[in-house]
């Protein structure tokens, strides 16, 4: 738990202390919650795992659905609005924006259709990241920018529709 703590105050310069963090801002209650949402989810208990999320996003203001796979030092900054469909997957220590959406473009239930997210990956207020795709590790998404399609390792992406520019 100290880790995650410790990503915070190492991302966010305004952060003066780990029990303001831990108390007063809304990533971290998501996150703690989701997890929670998530046990349950995986027990198979839909309605309870539904319940914690819901008063996660009252609470936040941040829509984690219990069955995202959520990695370890994730920091969602502000992050009010930021929305994280069912089969989304983010590795380990990302920084997530306000305003972000993994979003799916399949009604399928049977496939994965939300973004696979990799390991540091950076993704700036209001992008909106559609589908089944991969943004692989060290990824850095532009703020406001729509991604529709895979993003290879150590790219920045930008723009609408997104595209790669290094």
């Amino acid at each position: 738990m100290l880790d995650f703590l410790k990503a915070y105050k190492k991302l966010d310069p305004s952060a003066s202390g780990y029990l303001e963090i831990a108390l007063l801002y809304p990533g971290p209650k998501a996150i703690f919650l989701h997890r929670i949402a998530n046990l349950f989810y995986r027990f198979k208990f839909y309605f309870v795992a539904r319940f914690f999320s819901e008063f996660a996003r009252w609470i936040t203001g941040i829509e984690i659905h219990p069955g995202a796979t959520v990695g370890k030092r994730l920091v969602i900054d502000h992050g009010m609005g930021v929305v994280i469909g069912e089969t989304a997957i983010i590795g380990d220590d990302c920084l997530i924006y306000h305003g972000v959406t993994l979003g799916g473009t399949s009604q399928d239930k049977n496939r994965r259709r939300h973004p696979k997210i990799g390991n540091n990956v950076l993704i700036g207020a209001g992008a909106k990241i559609l589908g089944a795709i991969e943004v692989q590790d060290f990824v850095k998404i532009g703020a406001n920018s729509v991604v529709t399609t895979d993003c290879p390792k150590n790219s920045t992406v930008v723009g609408i529709p997104g595209r790669r520019i290094n």
